[in-house]
């Protein structure tokens, strides 16, 4: 694990600065932008498709230290038609010179989760807004350093949570936000989600996916540095893709926030069995004791009467879901099953309707708008949406739909839920990233086809 050494000497005049608000400084529009990507692996591809399909962007540097995914990146840029970005390599701290030539309009940032928080700072202090990829930093401190850097700085920041764009969730939020649903009482979600062939293989470049059990030095993209934190840590390792959409329904930072949590997890069985199963009793990754309960629960109360049940569960055999329920004084959707119902429209009382049937009808301005040119796009269509956020808002120095409050509040929900669990399951008081300005924020995301 990195830890956070080189950054103390750095922000240790930030860290005491208490300043109610980040202080975005004055940005004139742009008609195109220089946009740079530290980390082009797995998840940093799928990104830098959304990028090069943008008449008005140019992919100006890259960075990352394997030089598989880096000739894979310039081949992408080639057959995209893009002249080629210049590269940053050689070490884990090429992207400080990166950072330091200049030159950059934005960047994005898709790298283990270790990186994020050091590399973020260091682009805000470079002046260099950021586009990063979930989480917002590993330790509690890491989302507070976060913050000051912005602060202090005044350079925009957002995570980019792309499941807040998926076309199905923005349809609840657009019910809910026309009264369907009445008065929201409860939500959940969370990240339920086989990982098993994604935390081991066979180590090979370019075969990400099962193939072996292997992690750590002898593992290749995620299991390389993912499986780790199953080993070490036990918490809501992967928060932001449940509590995303739940915040945005709760108006979390927009008359709304967390105010306690409390998390559970089970005993870890599933990563052992799963060494054992496909690589043998004899395998040395069948004697690593994994930290990681294979459920993980939180809950999480809210300043104006909403809970939140947010649950991790990424190491037994299940398909994919993320679980989400919005429930409110006049009806529920819930994602689990697809279905939607509410009292006194639904086709009959006590019964369930095809969720889909009322998506329909209340599609989000934004799907009706651009559901063509997302067509094709990673995580269906998802990442379109969330990468053109970015850049809109670059381009029109506006503010960041998912900005720096909304990051840190979601990913410090992963250190929170560890301190619970370590401490028997005890409730958290959960910090207030914005000093009390909640109360008076509006909600700005996707309020229209923008």
């Amino acid at each position: 694990m990195i830890r956070r050494d080189i950054l103390k000497a750095g922000l240790a005049g930030a860290a005491i600065i208490a300043m109610p608000a980040p202080l975005i400084a004055a940005r004139r529009p742009l008609s195109r932008l220089r946009i740079g990507i530290i980390g082009t692996g797995e998840r940093g591809k799928v990104l830098l498709r959304e990028v090069l399909r943008r008449p008005d962007v140019d992919l100006t540097a890259i960075c990352d230290i394997d030089q598989f995914v880096i000739d894979r990146t310039l081949r992408q840029a080639q057959e995209a038609g893009r002249k080629a970005p210049k590269v940053y390599t050689g070490s884990t701290e090429a992207w400080r010179d990166m950072l330091a030539k200049g030159g950059l309009d934005g960047v994005i940032i898709a790298t283990p989760w270790e990186w994020h928080a050091p590399m973020a700072i260091g682009a805000m202090q470079a002046k260099i807004p950021v586009g990063c990829e979930v989480v917002a930093g590993v330790t509690l401190d890491d989302h507070w350093d976060v913050l000051r850097a912005h602060q202090a700085s005044g350079t925009p920041y957002m995570l980019l949570e792309n499941v807040c764009y998926r076309r199905d969730v923005m349809a609840a939020l657009n019910m809910t936000r026309q009264g369907l649903f009445g008065e929201i009482v409860h939500l959940e979600g969370g990240y339920q989600h086989d990982l098993r062939e994604v935390k081991f293989n066979a180590g090979i470049p370019g075969k990400p996916y099962g193939g072996g059990v292997e992690f750590g030095p002898k593992g290749w993209s995620e299991a390389r540095w993912r499986t780790d934190h199953s080993v070490k840590r036990n918490g809501e390792l992967y928060p932001s893709h449940g509590i995303g959409p739940c915040a945005m329904q709760a108006n979390i930072h927009r008359g709304n926030r967390f105010t306690r949590l409390t998390s559970y997890a089970s005993k870890a069985r599933g990563l052992h069995d799963y060494v054992v199963a496909k690589g043998g009793a004899n395998h040395p990754n069948a004697a690593v004791k994994f930290s990681l309960g294979d459920v993980v629960q939180t809950h999480i109360a809210c300043e104006n009467g909403e809970t939140i049940l947010l649950t991790h569960d990424t190491s037994l055999p299940r398909p994919y879901s993320l679980g989400f329920r919005v429930q409110g004084t006049k009806g529920l959707w819930m994602d689990l099953n697809k279905s939607v119902y509410i009292e006194g429209q639904s086709s009959e009382p006590h019964k369930w309707d095809d969720a889909q049937t009322w998506f329909d009808k209340y599609d989000h301005p934004l799907w009706q708008k651009y559901a063509a040119e997302a067509a094709g796009a990673g995580h269906g269509g998802m990442d379109f949406f969330v990468i053109r956020a970015f850049l809109e808002a670059l381009k029109s120095g506006s503010d960041m739909p998912i900005d720096i409050y909304d990051a840190v509040a979601w990913s410090a929900i992963t250190p929170l839920s560890e301190q619970s669990i370590a401490a028997n399951n005890r409730t958290i008081d959960f910090p207030d990233f914005t000093q009390g300005k909640w109360k008076d924020r509006k909600p700005i995301f996707a309020l229209d086809d923008r």
